[in-house]
């Protein structure tokens, strides 16, 4: 059963302040400053900061933003905003997690009642706001690692996913109250899942590495699934780094619950009905190319190894073995993926929220249907 959900969404789309702003609202005319301000690079500065989500990166860039205009009224305002925004999104090849903070940020400026006397007094307040907020939301993965530790049980089996900062805390957390041990995914072909294997082991807590094409060998020895996100989608169901949905279909046919944990600047006024209404989805994606020459009929296909973290493509040889006259033999295969045949396999997947157990968020424990009921509040204004 989901948690009951909050009325009131803590960024403040909601106030008891007395009055909104009128978007005619006016201050000196002044060029604007959106020109000079460039919000892609403050964006990667934030960035910077490892324990900074995409989301949040994005609100505190809009903030700035805002913190730099010299709009007159709150329509040049919310206008400089959606250009911002936009910039972000044209410049980032996954928006999805993106477009979540800066549709909550934008929809908040829009929303944010007032009590001040002028539009200045007011773009100061939406500063403080938004720099407050961010203060506030990253205290988020902790609160959302309390709510999950009562799910955990000593020695508890828990198999993840990529490589997702909530998670690791959570599973950290669990750790230095209950014994529990913990399959992590390669996650090919960033290969994040590598990262989150060191983390852990480093913490003491014992891991093993798993192929992503032996999910399925390992879920019947695994207690539950535990992942990230991207975003949550209105439909409540989840984006996450590819392989998450055929991992939630494995754990439904094994009847082993498949846990989703998201902070709330996660979730997205998204509708995706499959893996091609995400926008990530372009035609190049698992598209077949057109070979430049007849090739001959010797084997050509080349299997791939995670890169590394960094994202640099792995070009090691290993001595395959191959039949030969009957007999067993070695012989020299060339392991690596292409940039090219990178990018026509897609970064993110969709899982349907009929696969997804329970999502803990900072807002509570919600079915995938509360997350809905959350998403409509909070915009309802």
């Amino acid at each position: 059963m989901a948690v009951p959900l909050v009325s009131v969404p803590e960024f403040g789309l909601r106030s008891t302040h007395s009055q909104a702003i009128s978007v005619s609202a006016t201050i000196e005319e002044e060029p604007s400053a959106s020109q000079e301000f460039n919000v892609f690079q403050v964006y990667q500065r934030i960035l910077e900061n490892e324990e900074i989500a995409t989301p949040l990166a994005a609100i505190l860039a809009l903030t700035e933003l805002l913190d730099h205009s010299r709009a007159g009224t709150m329509f040049e305002l919310v206008k400089e905003l959606n250009g911002g925004a936009e910039v972000l999104k044209t410049r980032t090849s996954n928006s999805i997690s993106l477009n979540a903070g800066c549709e909550l940020f934008i929809a908040f400026v829009t929303l944010f009642p007032h009590e001040s006397d002028s539009f200045s007094e007011l773009k100061t307040e939406l500063v403080k706001q938004g720099q407050q907020y961010a203060k506030e939301a990253l205290t988020y993965r902790h609160k959302i690692a309390e709510l999950a530790l009562g799910f955990i049980k000593d020695d508890s089996v828990i198999l993840t996913h990529s490589y997702s900062r909530v998670v690791i805390q959570a599973l950290l957390l669990a750790h230095k109250q209950k014994r529990i041990s913990v399959y992590v995914t390669e996650a090919r072909p960033r290969g994040f899942g590598v990262k989150t294997y060191e983390i852990l082991t480093a913490a003491g807590i014992p891991c093993a590495m798993v192929l992503d094409s032996a999910v399925a060998y390992v879920m019947d020895t695994v207690d539950f699934v535990l992942v990230g996100s991207e975003a949550v989608v209105e439909s409540g169901g989840l984006i996450n780094a590819v392989g998450s949905n055929q991992m939630a279909i494995i754990a439904k046919a094994a009847n082993k619950p498949f846990y989703a944990l998201a902070e709330s600047y996660k979730f997205h006024r998204l509708f995706p009905l499959s893996q091609y209404d995400l926008p990530t989805h372009h035609p190049d994606i698992l598209s077949f190319p057109k070979p430049a020459h007849r090739s001959s009929p010797a084997l050509t296909a080349r299997p791939s190894v995670h890169p590394s973290i960094a994202g640099h493509v792995s070009t090691a040889t290993e001595e395959l073995p191959t039949w030969k006259s009957g007999l067993l033999v070695k012989s020299p295969f060339q392991m690596s993926m292409t940039p090219e045949q990178i990018s026509r396999n897609p970064s993110v997947d969709y899982t349907r929220p009929d696969l997804i157990s329970l999502v803990f968020s900072d807002v509570g424990i919600l079915t995938p249907e509360g997350v809905s009921q959350y998403l409509v509040g909070m915009f309802a204004g």
